[in-house]
C-alpha cells in the first residue's frame, strides 16, 4: 500500500477550515458549562434538598450513558423542542433550515461538560479544609466573598490537572459533531476523502492534528497549573508596622520583608484586617489567626 502524500500535504492545510469550529466549539462550551457546574456541585455538597438529588440524578444520568447516545437523543429532540416553541411565540423562524447545526452541538456539549465538571469542582472543593470557611466568615466576608478570594483560588490548583483532562476530552469528543452536520476538523477531512476514496490520508491527517492541539493544550495548562500553585505556598507581605519578633513565624509561615508571591490568601486578608484595628483587638485577632492556621490552614 503506498500513502498519496500529495494529497496528506493538500489535506493538512484544508484542515484549518474545520479547527475554529473545533476550537470554538470546545472553548465555548466550557465557558458556558463553568456557571452551572458549580452550581451543581455546591448542591450535591449538600447532600439534602430536591436540589441535591436532582444534581446527583442529572450527573449520573450524564456519566452513564455513552456520548454518541446523547448525541442522537438530543439531536432528535431539541429541533423539534425549539420549533414548537418559536410557532407557540410567533416568531417567523425555519428552525429545521435557519439554525445552525453548530448550536445544537454547542447545547449538548455543555450539558455533557456541566455534568464532569461538576465533579471536578465538588472534589477541588471539598479539598479545601472546611474551617477556612470559617474563618472567612469570621473576618467579616460573606459567603460568596470567602469562595471567590479565598476557597476558589486554592481549589483551582486542585482542579486544573482535572479541567485539563476535561478539556482533552472535549477536543476530541467534538470530532462527534460531525454527526449534526457540523464541519469541524474530522468532517473536512472526510468529505475530501470522499472525492478519491483517500480514507487512511485523510484518516493519518487528523490524528496529527489531533495530536498537536492536544499537546499544546497540555502545555498551556501545565503552566496554569503552575501559577495555581502560587496559592499553595506559605509567604506572604510583612508589615511594615508589625513587631518583627512576635510575626516573624506567624502561623508557622514565615513572613518576608520582601514583597513575595501571596500565599494563603485567606491568611493574608485576616492579618491585613487585624492589623488595621486598635492594640486590643489587634492582639485578640493575631491569638485566633495564630491558632486558625495552625489548625486549618496547612495548604
Amino acid at each position: 500500500m503506498e500513502l498519496n502524500t500529495d494529497f496528506m500535504i493538500q489535506t493538512f492545510s484544508l484542515l484549518a477550515k474545520g479547527l475554529p469550529v473545533t476550537l470554538g466549539l470546545t472553548a465555548l462550551s466550557l465557558f458556558l458549562s463553568a456557571g452551572p457546574a458549580f452550581w451543581i456541585a455546591l448542591r450535591r455538597m449538600q447532600r439534602k434538598g430536591a436540589g441535591a438529588r436532582a444534581a446527583g440524578l442529572y450527573v449520573s444520568f450524564i456519566r452513564g450513558t455513552p456520548m454518541i447516545l446523547q448525541i442522537l437523543l438530543m439531536y432528535s429532540l431539541l429541533p423539534s423542542a425549539l420549533n414548537i416553541f418559536v410557532k407557540s411565540a410567533g416568531i417567523p423562524l425555519n428552525v429545521f433550515d435557519q439554525v445552525n447545526p453548530f448550536w445544537y452541538a454547542c447545547v449538548i456539549f455543555t450539558l455533557n461538560t456541566a455534568a464532569l465538571l461538576s465533579e471536578v469542582f465538588r472534589s477541588a472543593i471539598l479539598s479545601i479544609p472546611s474551617g477556612q470557611m470559617e474563618a472567612g466568615l469570621s473576618v467579616g466576608l460573606t459567603r460568596w466573598q470567602t469562595y471567590r478570594k479565598i476557597i476558589l483560588p486554592q481549589a483551582m490548583s486542585v482542579a486544573v490537572p482535572s479541567i485539563c483532562n476535561i478539556t482533552v476530552n472535549l477536543i476530541k469528543g467534538t470530532s462527534l459533531a460531525f454527526l449534526m452536520g457540523v464541519k469541524d476538523i474530522l468532517a473536512v477531512a472526510k468529505i475530501q476523502a470522499s472525492y478519491g476514496y483517500n480514507y487512511i490520508e485523510a484518516y493519518l491527517d487528523v490524528f496529527l492534528v489531533y495530536i498537536i492541539l492536544c499537546t499544546v493544550i497540555q502545555l498551556f495548562f501545565r503552566y496554569a497549573e503552575k501559577m495555581a500553585g502560587h496559592y499553595r505556598t506559605c509567604f506572604f507581605y510583612k508589615s511594615d508596622a508589625a513587631d518583627e519578633e512576635d510575626n516573624v513565624n506567624f502561623g508557622g509561615c514565615p513572613i518576608l520583608k520582601k514583597k513575595k508571591k501571596i500565599s494563603s490568601i485567606h491568611v493574608y486578608l485576616q492579618y491585613r484586617r487585624v492589623e488595621k484595628t486598635g492594640p486590643v483587638q489587634r492582639n485578640m485577632g493575631m491569638h485566633v489567626m495564630r491558632s486558625r492556621a495552625r489548625g486549618c490552614i496547612q495548604r
